[in-house]
Protein backbone atom coordinates (compact mmCIF):
# COMPACT_ATOMS: atom_id res chain seq x y z
CA UNK A 1 0.00 0.00 0.00
CA UNK A 2 1.55 3.37 -0.90
CA UNK A 3 1.97 5.93 1.76
CA UNK A 4 1.92 9.56 0.34
CA UNK A 5 3.38 11.27 3.55
CA UNK A 6 6.46 8.32 3.63
CA UNK A 7 6.56 9.23 -0.65
CA UNK A 8 6.79 12.65 -0.49
CA UNK A 9 9.31 13.14 2.25
CA UNK A 10 11.65 10.81 0.09
CA UNK A 11 10.81 10.67 -3.24
CA UNK A 12 13.92 12.00 -5.92
CA UNK A 13 11.53 12.17 -9.19
CA UNK A 14 12.81 14.36 -11.24
CA UNK A 15 16.60 14.29 -9.68
CA UNK A 16 19.80 12.87 -11.29
CA UNK A 17 22.05 11.50 -8.92
CA UNK A 18 25.97 10.91 -9.85
CA UNK A 19 27.25 7.39 -7.83
CA UNK A 20 31.15 7.54 -8.24
CA UNK A 21 32.36 3.92 -6.93
CA UNK A 22 28.39 2.51 -8.33
CA UNK A 23 29.77 -0.73 -10.02
CA UNK A 24 31.24 -1.77 -6.12
CA UNK A 25 28.67 -3.32 -3.63
CA UNK A 26 27.67 -0.55 -1.30
CA UNK A 27 27.49 1.88 -3.74
CA UNK A 28 25.76 -0.24 -6.21
CA UNK A 29 22.98 -0.60 -3.42
CA UNK A 30 22.78 2.73 -2.60
CA UNK A 31 22.71 3.80 -6.44
CA UNK A 32 19.95 1.17 -7.13
CA UNK A 33 17.89 2.77 -3.66
CA UNK A 34 18.26 6.39 -5.41
CA UNK A 35 16.78 4.83 -8.58
CA UNK A 36 14.04 3.17 -6.87
CA UNK A 37 12.98 6.21 -4.94
CA UNK A 38 12.96 8.32 -8.37
CA UNK A 39 16.24 9.47 -9.19
CA UNK A 40 18.46 8.81 -12.89
CA UNK A 41 21.23 7.28 -11.78
CA UNK A 42 24.59 7.58 -13.08
CA UNK A 43 26.88 4.67 -12.29
CA UNK A 44 30.85 5.54 -12.66
CA UNK A 45 33.05 2.56 -12.21
CA UNK A 46 35.42 0.69 -14.46
CA UNK A 47 33.32 -2.48 -14.36
CA UNK A 48 30.92 -2.58 -17.73
CA UNK A 49 29.66 -6.13 -16.40
CA UNK A 50 29.26 -5.13 -13.27
CA UNK A 51 27.37 -1.71 -14.21
CA UNK A 52 24.91 -3.71 -16.49
CA UNK A 53 24.17 -6.76 -13.61
CA UNK A 54 22.91 -3.58 -11.43
CA UNK A 55 21.28 -1.27 -13.94
CA UNK A 56 19.25 -5.07 -14.78
CA UNK A 57 17.74 -5.07 -11.37
CA UNK A 58 17.18 -0.68 -11.50
CA UNK A 59 15.26 -1.42 -14.60
CA UNK A 60 13.69 -4.51 -13.71
CA UNK A 61 12.03 -2.39 -11.08
CA UNK A 62 10.87 0.58 -13.75
CA UNK A 63 14.08 2.50 -12.26
CA UNK A 64 16.13 4.85 -14.88
CA UNK A 65 20.11 4.66 -15.02
CA UNK A 66 23.03 4.28 -16.97
CA UNK A 67 26.59 3.57 -16.83
CA UNK A 68 29.55 5.97 -17.23
CA UNK A 69 32.98 4.27 -17.55
CA UNK A 70 35.76 6.44 -15.39
CA UNK A 71 38.91 5.73 -13.86
CA UNK A 72 38.74 8.56 -10.96
CA UNK A 73 42.28 9.02 -10.63
CA UNK A 74 42.28 12.96 -11.75
CA UNK A 75 40.42 15.86 -11.65
CA UNK A 76 39.79 15.78 -15.37
CA UNK A 77 37.87 12.66 -15.14
CA UNK A 78 35.75 14.35 -12.85
CA UNK A 79 35.24 17.32 -15.11
CA UNK A 80 34.64 14.43 -17.94
CA UNK A 81 32.15 13.02 -16.03
CA UNK A 82 30.02 16.25 -15.52
CA UNK A 83 30.02 17.19 -18.91
CA UNK A 84 28.47 14.03 -20.06
CA UNK A 85 26.41 14.04 -17.10
CA UNK A 86 24.89 17.12 -18.43
CA UNK A 87 24.62 16.33 -21.70
CA UNK A 88 22.82 13.00 -21.23
CA UNK A 89 20.87 13.98 -18.34
CA UNK A 90 20.53 17.96 -18.08
CA UNK A 91 21.58 18.19 -14.85
CA UNK A 92 23.05 16.67 -11.35
CA UNK A 93 21.41 16.76 -7.87
CA UNK A 94 22.81 14.14 -5.96
CA UNK A 95 26.88 13.43 -5.81
CA UNK A 96 28.21 10.40 -3.88
CA UNK A 97 31.65 9.70 -3.76
CA UNK A 98 32.26 6.07 -2.62
CA UNK A 99 35.40 5.14 -4.86
CA UNK A 100 37.52 3.28 -2.17
CA UNK A 101 40.89 0.88 -1.68
CA UNK A 102 42.31 -0.48 1.40
CA UNK A 103 45.08 -2.90 2.41
CA UNK A 104 46.24 -4.28 5.44
CA UNK A 105 50.05 -3.89 5.07
CA UNK A 106 51.77 -3.67 8.21
CA UNK A 107 52.80 0.06 9.17
CA UNK A 108 56.54 -0.46 8.48
CA UNK A 109 56.18 -2.10 5.89
CA UNK A 110 54.16 0.08 3.61
CA UNK A 111 55.50 1.63 0.70
CA UNK A 112 55.37 5.20 -0.28
CA UNK A 113 53.67 3.75 -3.72
CA UNK A 114 50.60 2.06 -1.56
CA UNK A 115 50.65 5.15 0.71
CA UNK A 116 50.40 7.06 -2.65
CA UNK A 117 47.69 4.88 -3.82
CA UNK A 118 45.12 4.62 -1.28
CA UNK A 119 45.15 8.21 -0.62
CA UNK A 120 44.87 9.41 -4.30
CA UNK A 121 41.60 6.44 -4.54
CA UNK A 122 40.45 7.49 -0.74
CA UNK A 123 40.71 11.17 -0.17
CA UNK A 124 42.10 12.77 -3.51
CA UNK A 125 39.39 11.47 -5.87
CA UNK A 126 36.52 12.64 -3.15
CA UNK A 127 38.01 16.04 -2.97
CA UNK A 128 38.20 16.72 -6.93
CA UNK A 129 35.05 15.05 -6.64
CA UNK A 130 33.83 18.04 -4.62
CA UNK A 131 35.85 20.60 -6.41
CA UNK A 132 34.05 19.46 -9.70
CA UNK A 133 30.44 18.93 -8.45
CA UNK A 134 30.42 21.28 -6.00
CA UNK A 135 31.00 24.28 -8.36
CA UNK A 136 28.75 23.16 -10.80
CA UNK A 137 25.53 22.91 -7.58
CA UNK A 138 26.91 26.41 -5.93
CA UNK A 139 27.26 27.64 -9.61
CA UNK A 140 23.56 26.27 -10.42
CA UNK A 141 22.17 28.00 -7.00
CA UNK A 142 19.28 25.36 -6.76
CA UNK A 143 21.01 23.51 -4.18
CA UNK A 144 22.10 19.60 -3.96
CA UNK A 145 23.27 16.86 -1.71
CA UNK A 146 26.91 15.24 -1.44
CA UNK A 147 27.18 12.16 -0.01
CA UNK A 148 30.85 11.37 0.82
CA UNK A 149 31.21 7.42 1.86
CA UNK A 150 33.15 7.59 5.21
CA UNK A 151 34.61 4.61 7.28
CA UNK A 152 34.22 3.67 10.83
CA UNK A 153 38.15 3.92 10.70
CA UNK A 154 37.69 7.86 9.95
CA UNK A 155 35.96 8.15 13.46
CA UNK A 156 38.73 5.68 15.41
CA UNK A 157 41.99 3.88 14.27
CA UNK A 158 41.06 0.50 13.27
CA UNK A 159 44.16 -1.83 13.39
CA UNK A 160 46.03 -3.16 10.60
CA UNK A 161 44.34 -0.42 8.32
CA UNK A 162 46.87 2.69 8.69
CA UNK A 163 46.73 4.36 5.22
CA UNK A 164 43.15 3.94 5.00
CA UNK A 165 42.04 5.02 8.27
CA UNK A 166 43.90 8.19 7.80
CA UNK A 167 42.63 8.92 4.33
CA UNK A 168 38.93 8.38 6.07
CA UNK A 169 39.43 10.72 8.51
CA UNK A 170 40.55 13.15 6.04
CA UNK A 171 37.45 12.83 4.16
CA UNK A 172 35.42 13.08 6.99
CA UNK A 173 37.43 16.21 7.61
CA UNK A 174 36.63 17.41 4.15
CA UNK A 175 32.84 16.98 4.10
CA UNK A 176 32.62 18.88 7.76
CA UNK A 177 34.49 22.05 6.33
CA UNK A 178 32.75 21.76 2.80
CA UNK A 179 29.33 21.53 4.68
CA UNK A 180 30.21 24.58 6.55
CA UNK A 181 31.51 27.02 2.95
CA UNK A 182 28.30 26.02 0.98
CA UNK A 183 25.14 25.62 3.29
CA UNK A 184 24.57 29.73 2.44
CA UNK A 185 23.85 27.91 -1.41
CA UNK A 186 22.03 24.92 -0.37
CA UNK A 187 24.70 23.00 -1.10
CA UNK A 188 24.61 19.84 1.78
CA UNK A 189 27.59 17.87 2.63
CA UNK A 190 27.35 14.51 4.54
CA UNK A 191 29.56 11.44 5.22
CA UNK A 192 27.59 8.65 5.05
CA UNK A 193 29.69 6.41 7.75
CA UNK A 194 29.54 2.27 7.61
CA UNK A 195 30.44 -0.32 10.11
CA UNK A 196 31.81 -3.44 8.98
CA UNK A 197 30.16 -4.26 5.17
CA UNK A 198 31.59 -6.83 3.76
CA UNK A 199 32.81 -6.03 0.44
CA UNK A 200 35.50 -6.21 -2.22
CA UNK A 201 38.41 -3.45 -0.50
CA UNK A 202 37.75 -5.57 3.07
CA UNK A 203 37.28 -8.83 2.81
CA UNK A 204 41.34 -9.59 2.54
CA UNK A 205 41.75 -8.05 5.13
CA UNK A 206 38.36 -10.06 7.42
CA UNK A 207 40.59 -12.46 8.69
CA UNK A 208 38.52 -15.18 11.39
CA UNK A 209 40.32 -13.66 14.48
CA UNK A 210 39.88 -9.96 13.09
CA UNK A 211 35.67 -11.07 12.11
CA UNK A 212 35.81 -12.86 15.96
CA UNK A 213 36.86 -9.70 17.23
CA UNK A 214 34.45 -7.26 15.20
CA UNK A 215 31.33 -9.68 16.06
CA UNK A 216 32.70 -9.50 19.87
CA UNK A 217 32.50 -4.82 19.43
CA UNK A 218 28.83 -5.11 17.52
CA UNK A 219 26.24 -5.20 20.07
CA UNK A 220 23.81 -6.96 16.83
CA UNK A 221 26.69 -8.93 16.59
CA UNK A 222 26.47 -9.28 12.77
CA UNK A 223 28.11 -7.85 9.98
CA UNK A 224 25.96 -5.07 7.81
CA UNK A 225 24.27 -5.52 4.42
CA UNK A 226 24.79 -3.17 1.86
CA UNK A 227 21.08 -2.34 1.15
CA UNK A 228 20.77 -1.29 5.02
CA UNK A 229 22.52 1.83 3.56
CA UNK A 230 19.67 2.63 1.48
CA UNK A 231 17.37 4.69 4.16
CA UNK A 232 20.56 6.70 5.30
CA UNK A 233 20.97 7.21 1.81
CA UNK A 234 17.66 8.52 0.83
CA UNK A 235 17.87 10.88 3.61
CA UNK A 236 20.82 12.54 2.98
CA UNK A 237 19.92 12.73 -0.68
CA UNK A 238 16.20 14.43 -0.17
CA UNK A 239 15.72 17.57 -0.19
CA UNK A 240 12.56 17.56 1.94
CA UNK A 241 13.50 14.67 4.44
CA UNK A 242 17.19 15.55 5.05
CA UNK A 243 17.11 19.33 3.82
CA UNK A 244 18.16 20.60 7.37
CA UNK A 245 21.14 17.54 7.48
CA UNK A 246 24.81 18.95 6.83
CA UNK A 247 28.14 18.50 7.92
CA UNK A 248 26.35 14.75 9.35
CA UNK A 249 28.58 11.47 10.03
CA UNK A 250 25.44 9.31 9.58
CA UNK A 251 27.03 6.40 11.48
CA UNK A 252 25.40 2.78 10.21
CA UNK A 253 27.10 0.28 12.19
CA UNK A 254 24.83 -2.17 14.25
CA UNK A 255 25.82 -0.17 17.49
CA UNK A 256 29.78 -0.57 17.27
CA UNK A 257 30.54 2.67 17.74
CA UNK A 258 28.39 2.76 21.27
CA UNK A 259 30.90 -0.13 22.92
CA UNK A 260 33.47 1.10 24.87
CA UNK A 261 34.06 -2.14 27.22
Amino acid sequence: MSNPFIESLFSLSGKVAVVIGGTGELCGAMAEGLALAGAEVVLVGRSKEKAQARLDRITSADGKGWFLEADVGEKSSFEEILRKTLEKSGKIDVVVNGAGVNSATPFLEISEDEYRRIFDINYKSVFQGCQVFGDYLVKRGEGGSIINLGSMSGVVPLSRVFTYSASKAAVHNLSKNLAREWAPHRVRVNTLVPGFFPAEQNRKVLTPDRVEKIMGHTPMARFGEAGELVGATLLLASDKAGGFITGLELIVDGGYSSMTI
